[in-house]
């Protein structure tokens, strides 16, 4: 499963980058304004720096799929770019001819099998189950994910279709979703690096660097 990072923070991106664990970054309108910038800047900046990122998505927020298609046209060019369009019928009318010219699309908020279905049949490269936000509402996200993934690989079906878990707020979300099937996980960068933590390994490296030095001393 590959790793996203949930965010529009060019410095918390960098630090993950840095790792070499990260194959893309997502964003949406909310992120994007707690930064304070420009979306368009910010996508532009992320695809120049963190060049071998295989997507960056770039929501699109407009109420007719002429809208979309239209704002979507700023990022033109930008091989790592994603488009992202909601799961309504204007979406993924969008979703259809972005696709047609060319983009890598993300329908976003899946919260059903049906959902995932509609958007495969649109041409998205990805559609985004809100595991956390299912959650939430009491229902069972990794449930979700099983679900789809069941009916894209299901009878020996092959999709070009990637489920990507979003909304993910825990560490355990990201092992079951993983186990699963979800092709990638986009998680905040707190996450990310609680995935690093366990007390045995704490535990373990503390013994050996009492062993280190104990031998030092001989």
């Amino acid at each position: 499963m590959k790793i996203f990072l949930d965010t529009a923070e060019i410095e918390e991106i960098r630090s993950a980058y840095e790792t070499k664990l990260l194959a893309g970054v997502t964003t949406n309108p909310t992120l994007i304004r707690k930064s304070g910038r420009d979306p368009v800047e910010v996508i532009k900046e992320m695809s120049a720096e963190f060049t071998t990122l295989e997507s960056i998505s770039a929501e699109v927020v407009a109420d007719t799929a002429e809208e979309m298609v239209e704002q979507a046209q700023a990022f033109k060019g930008l091989w790592n770019v994603t488009i992202k369009v909601p799961c309504t019928v204007e979406g993924l009318k969008a979703c259809r001819k972005l696709a047609e010219e060319g983009f890598k699309v993300n329908v976003t908020l899946i919260f059903s099998v049906a959902q995932a279905i509609l958007a495969e049949n649109a041409g998205a490269s990805f559609v985004s189950p809100f595991v956390g936000r299912w959650f939430d509402n009491s229902m069972d996200g990794i449930e979700l994910i099983k679900k789809i993934r069941n009916v894209f690989t299901g009878d020996g079906r092959f999709t070009m279709c990637n489920i990507l878990a979003a909304s993910v707020r825990e560490v355990y979300q990201v092992e079951e979703c993983a186990g699963v099937g979800a092709d990638i996980c986009t998680m905040p960068p707190k996450v990310f690096w609680k995935m690093y933590n366990n007390v045995m390994t704490d535990k373990g490296l503390e013994q050996f660097q009492k062993d280190w030095e104990n031998v030092n001393h001989v």
